[in-house]
C-alpha cells in the first residue's frame, strides 16, 4: 500500500517551523525536505503496510510521519530535538501510543522516544519484523549503519536519506570501495534511489543528496559467528589503513603476519598480490579471511585495533 503524502514546499516548512516557534538548528544538521516528489519516492519505496512497523530516525516536522502513519503503519520515531519533540507530541496527539487505549505498536500508533539515536539500543525499540526510514546527518550516518546492520533483530528494509557523496561510497564497486561499503554490502543489498537536490530541503544544505535502499540478506547469509566477522573485519580495516598501497605490503605491515602467510593466502584467494584494497570485492574479503586463517593478537608494540565498535567508528575514514 502506498501512502498518500501532504502537501508540502519550501514556504509550508518555513510557516509550520514559524508558527511551532521553532528554527532549523545548524549544529544538528537540521535541513527539512520539502520537495513533493522526493516525499513521494521516499513513500513509494518504504511502501508501508497496515500493521507493520517502521522506526523512523529524525522525523523533524513530522511530514513523513503523518503519510506513515496514514497508512496504517505502527511508527516508532526517534527525535534529538526538544523543540521538534514537542510539535510533534502537538501534533500526532490523537495518535501517541498512551492516550487513551492506544498501545505501543498498533496499527497507526506513534511512539516518540526523545533523545540522541546513538544513545538509543535501536534495533530493540520495536518488535520485528519492522522497516527503517531515515534521514541521516553525515556525522552519524556509519555509527547508525554499525547498529542496525551490526546488530539483531535487523531491519527487513532501510529507506535512508544520506549525502550523495556516501551513498555512492556505500553503492561503490570493486575499483572505489571503501571500508564502508565492504561493511554495508557485506550485510545487504544496497541501491541508490534517488538523487536529491539540494534546494529539496529547507534550509538548502551545501551539498546533494540522495536515497538509498539497503535489504539485509538472511542471517545464514553471513558468517557463522562473531569471532568470525570479528577477524573480517580486523582484515579489512587493516587493509584500509593504506588503501592506495598493494594489499601484500599493507597487511604484512599492519597485521601479525608474516610476508609468506599473506602472500600464501592471497595465491589461494585467487588476489593478486599488487592488488589495491579499493579493488577487493566483499566476496574476496571472505575467501582471504578464509585462506589467511586466525589472526593472532598484535604483541608488536603498536596500539591494537580495539573493539568492533571501535573499529566501526572508522567508517567514515573509509
Amino acid at each position: 500500500m502506498t501512502a498518500r503524502r501532504p502537501g508540502v514546499d519550501a514556504l509550508a516548512v518555513r510557516r509550520t517551523l514559524r508558527y511551532a516557534g521553532l528554527r532549523a538548528r545548524h549544529g544538528l544538521s537540521q535541513n527539512f525536505l520539502a520537495d513533493p516528489d522526493v516525499l513521494d519516492a521516499i513513500l513509494a519505496e518504504a511502501d508501508p503496510a497496515p500493521g507493520r512497523g517502521v522506526l523512523e530516525i529524525g522525523p523533524g516536522l513530522g511530514l513523513l510521519t503523518g503519510a506513515l502513519l496514514a497508512a496504517g503503519a505502527a511508527v516508532t520515531a526517534v527525535e534529538l530535538d526538544r523543540g521538534l519533540a514537542r510539535h510533534l507530541r502537538e501534533r500526532f496527539a490523537d495518535a501517541l501510543a498512551g492516550n487513551g487505549a492506544k498501545a505501543p505498536h498498533g496499527p497507526g500508533v506513534l511512539r516518540l522516544v526523545e533523545g540522541d539515536a546513538l544513545d538509543q539500543d535501536l534495533t530493540r525499540l520495536l518488535p520485528p519484523p519492522y522497516d527503517v526510514v531515515a534521514n541521516l546527518p553525515y556525522h552519524i550516518t556509519s555509527p547508525i549503519l554499525h547498529r542496525l546492520l551490526g546488530e539483531t533483530p535487523r531491519p527487513e528494509r532501510l529507506v535512508l536519506m544520506v549525502q550523495r557523496e556516501v551513498a555512492q561510497r556505500i553503492a561503490a564497486a570493486p575499483g572505489q570501495m571503501s571500508y564502508l561499503s565492504v561493511f554495508v554490502q557485506y550485510h545487504a543489498r544496497v541501491r541508490v534511489a534517488v538523487d536529491v537536490p539540494a534546494d529539496a530541503f529547507e534550509p538548502a544544505p551545501a551539498v546533494a543528496s540522495a536515497v538509498i535502499i539497503l535489504e539485509p540478506y538472511p542471517d545464514d547469509d553471513r558468517l557463522a559467528d562473531r569471532e568470525a566477522e570479528d577477524q573480517l573485519w580486523r582484515l579489512v580495516q587493516a587493509g584500509f589503513r593504506e588503501r592506495r598501497k598493494m594489499l601484500h605490503n599493507v597487511l604484512t605491515r599492519q597485521l601479525p603476519v608474516s610476508g609468506d602467510r599473506v602472500r600464501a593466502a592471497l595465491s589461494a584467494a585467487g588476489i593478486e598480490p599488487d592488488r589495491r584494497p579499493q579493488t577487493v570485492a566483499v566476496g574476496e574479503w571472505l575467501r582471504l579471511r578464509e585462506e589467511l586463517g586466525a589472526i593472532e593478537p598484535d604483541v608488536r608494540g603498536r596500539a591494537g585495533l580495539g573493539t568492533a565498535r571501535d573499529r566501526h567508528a572508522e567508517l567514515d575514514q573509509g
